[in-house]
């Protein structure tokens, strides 16, 4: 089975974010980017794949040079090779498309993608590149297991999870729960060096035109003073007649 899997480059929750050029451009100074903790789910379940059932395991990010970082940090994990689209990321349809085209090239089995990354959220990825390849989708995957050309994965639904029974090639958007938080793998020295030998292919674009643009970010605004109070009267006085939320 060859399995491909996508990566985001993201911040890290715990960086200060701040903006540049009259809050058009992000700013990356100071900023510790990390794999999107979506698609590290989604590595550590196709490591296991490739230890118990012997797949090739493949990275895959649409970025810049520095990006490449975190896709050694992927390659130091266990994956065999990182593949990076020479291009910025600019909208979903854009990378699903750019994606779209290292699956068709690569004849993949199973792409597993990060059901949304935690910088834009804009969950759209996933389901946009399998309605490009014509792969078979199954979103918010917190299982799946693989026999031959069959697989079973369960998904989270409203309310409760959905065991789907479906066939590859698959795309899944996977999520916490595809693996357990105690199984994520932190890379050791060994895999740091060996990440080093493992090929890094650079592949160009297809030149596909982003179809939105940003105008311009907006922090959120800053959480008021804290009023306290001694009595519950006084409390839902309060709620009522200055915050009208009862």
């Amino acid at each position: 089975m060859k399995i491909l899997v996508c990566i985001s480059h993201v911040p890290d929750t715990t960086s200060k974010i701040n903006f540049t050029d009259n809050d058009t451009q992000f700013d990356t100074n100071g900023v510790q980017f990390v794999i999107n903790p979506n698609d590290e789910f989604g590595l550590t379940r196709a490591m296991w794949f490739k230890e118990k059932q012997g797949a090739t395991v493949d990275v895959v990010n649409v970025g810049g040079p520095e990006t490449e970082p975190t896709l050694r940090k992927a390659l130091a994990i266990g994956a065999d090779t990182a593949i990076r689209v020479n291009t910025q990321a600019k909208d979903g349809l854009q990378v699903a498309k750019e994606l779209a085209a290292v699956v068709e090239n690569g004849g993949y089995d199973l792409v597993i993608a990060g059901r949304e990354s935690i910088d834009y959220n804009g969950g759209m990825v996933p389901g946009m590149l399998a309605g490009l390849t014509g792969a078979n989708f199954v979103n918010t995957c917190i299982s799946l297991e693989v026999d031959g050309t069959n697989a079973t994965a369960i998904r989270e639904i409203d309310g409760g999870k959905e065991t789907v029974a479906t066939s590859l090639p698959l795309i899944i958007g996977g999520q916490k729960g595809l693996v357990e938080e105690s199984d994520l793998r932190i890379p050791n020295m060994r895999g740091i060096m060996m990440a080093r030998k493992k090929p890094l292919t650079v592949v160009e674009p297809i030149g596909v035109s982003a179809d939105t643009t940003t105008v311009s970010f907006e922090k959120p605004a800053p959480k008021g003073a804290v009023k306290l109070v001694d009595t519950v009267d006084e409390l839902i006085d309060l709620l009522h007649n200055e915050a009208k939320a009862i």
